[in-house]
């Protein structure tokens, strides 16, 4: 399945996730901010680089780019969770009603891209198997303040 299928089928709110889809392609996960606050952002994630490795980024309201040919980044992923002043306010499969002219889409790399080498490789993920998303953990590590 290529990516544009995946994006296809995240459009048409046929996926709860995109682990197994897309084999041998870059995912990722998005974060999308106000442009005021979008450098402030960008600094955080280089200096954390390994907890926010940026894989892309799009102009202030850009929701479409050659990262995603024919895409659209606020109808393309399985679900979106919305966050107001650090509080999540909705989880929709449509961002379209939150998008402004001035966001803008971190595209933040994603441990789905390499799942398969690993499957290639021999090494079963019972996520996969299970039609599951990966597990996921809380972590005491610090990061590196920015802005």
């Amino acid at each position: 399945m290529t990516a544009a299928d995946v994006r296809k089928l995240a459009r048409a709110e046929n996926l709860t996730t995109t682990s197994g889809y897309a084999a041998g392609f870059m995912q990722a996960n998005l974060l999308a901010v106000p442009q005021e606050f979008a450098f402030d952002f960008l600094l955080f994630a280089q200096r954390n680089p390994k907890s926010c490795p940026i894989v892309g980024v799009l102009e202030a309201g850009e929701y479409s780019s050659s990262l995603l040919p024919e895409g659209d980044i606020r109808t393309d992923i399985p679900s979106y969770r919305i966050f107001e002043d650090g509080e999540l306010v909705d989880t929709v499969t449509d961002a379209t009603g939150y998008w402004s002219e001035d966001m803008v889409a971190f595209l933040i790399g994603c441990s789905f891209t390499f799942e398969t080498a690993l499957v290639e490789n021999g090494i079963k993920l019972e996520h996969i198997e299970q039609g599951r998303n990966v597990a996921m953990y809380r972590t005491s590590t610090p990061t590196v303040p920015a802005g």
